[in-house]
């Protein structure tokens, strides 16, 4: 089967790529019996939304497709946010999703810090994001088995811990106190109603809550900017007081643009934490954003990159915090320690 994707370019679907979509469908254990609606918009990749529809009918499970004309970001930029606005004033369509059992979630940015998230997992939904990626990464990164062993593990120490510290030798050196901070882990499906998971999966992260962050952060070169598809190709220094970044140092284009675009958005929540963590996804790849064109990827497999530690400004909807200004910050050679003990060192993970 060909479709077009993106700039009318036919791709044809391949059968591994149905098979991984069958695989995590299979994985959230979806029952014949349930209510599935799979929910996209009008700039949601098209051969993902096709790719879904096929391994529900191939599994035998009826669903309901809806999609939605994407809004306008608020921001002076239409580029990755981390939050969809797609259910922004759409109380109706909220309802629907409220009243279903299972959402496959193939919105642009996916669902994970909407204002209507909150509401639809607490009606017992279930939502499965599919990242807004080609399938062929999709299908490089399907989820195993054991991963759901690996983040249980990392949740363990992260749920029992009080502190959590960063460190690096380039001066990275943040503390954050996590002893009533909300802690999630990803393994890439869910099968558990009110609950919600992405795939590319492998991350646990927490959610500061208020004034419970403190300290500073460095990127140097090799570390990740995924908004904008980029490597850090020199150091940008951020003073966090409070949970909010109140400094960017750095006369470099990248702490320009960083500044430039933190301000943008005259929105105060857009510095603030939005959550920390790390990645525990062993196939995921360093370099994959150096591999393709930015319109054709948005990054999330370096989210879930095992051993780095992923520092995100933006929305935080623990703290009640929501803006459209985001950042995902992948950081490379981090020493992560919870209550004096070492988690992640030298990229590598020890719980």
């Amino acid at each position: 089967m060909r479709i077009n994707e993106g700039m009318n370019v036919p791709i044809e679907i391949k059968s591994e790529w149905i098979e991984s979509f069958k695989n995590v469908f299979s994985l959230c254990e979806i029952k014949k019996s349930e209510k599935v609606i799979i929910l996209s918009e009008c700039s949601s990749r098209r051969g993902n939304i096709e790719i879904a529809k096929i391994a529900l009918g191939l599994l035998s499970i009826d669903y309901t497709l809806i999609e939605l004309k994407s809004k306008m970001n608020e921001g002076p930029l239409k580029v990755s946010t981390g939050a969809s606005n797609v259910l922004n004033g759409r109380d109706f369509t909220v309802n629907v999703l409220c009243e279903t059992d299972v959402i496959i979630d193939l919105t642009y940015e996916g669902l994970m810090h909407s204002e209507a998230t909150g509401k639809i997992l607490r009606s017992g939904t279930r939502i499965m994001n599919i990242s807004n990626e080609s399938p062929e990464i999709l299908c490089r990164l399907s989820p195993k088995i054991e991963m759901k062993e690996k983040v249980k593990n990392s949740l363990k120490s992260f749920r029992s811990s009080k502190n959590m510290t960063i460190k690096s030798e380039v001066g990275t050196d943040l503390t954050i106190n996590i002893k009533r901070s909300p802690v999630v882990g990803v393994w890439g499906w869910t099968n558990k109603p009110g609950t919600l998971a992405h795939w590319p999966g492998g991350l646990v992260a927490c959610f500061p809550g208020r004034k419970t962050a403190n300290g500073t952060i460095v990127f140097s070169p090799g570390d990740i900017n995924l908004t904008f598809k980029k490597y850090f190709e020199s150091e940008v220094k951020c003073i966090i007081k409070d949970d909010f970044i109140t400094e960017v140092h750095g006369n470099s284009l990248d702490a320009k643009l960083m500044r430039q675009y933190l301000e943008s958005f005259k929105d105060i929540n857009n510095y603030a934490i939005s959550h920390v963590g790390w990645g525990l996804n062993s196939d995921a790849r360093y370099e994959a954003i150096s591999m393709y064109e930015k319109s054709q990827i948005n990054g999330t497999e370096l989210r879930v990159l095992e051993g780095n530690f992923l520092f995100s400004t933006g929305a935080n909807e623990f703290a009640n915090r929501f803006t459209e200004g985001h950042f995902d910050l992948p950081m490379m050679d981090c020493l992560i320690e919870l209550d004096g003990a070492v988690i992640v060192q030298d990229g590598k993970v020890f719980c």
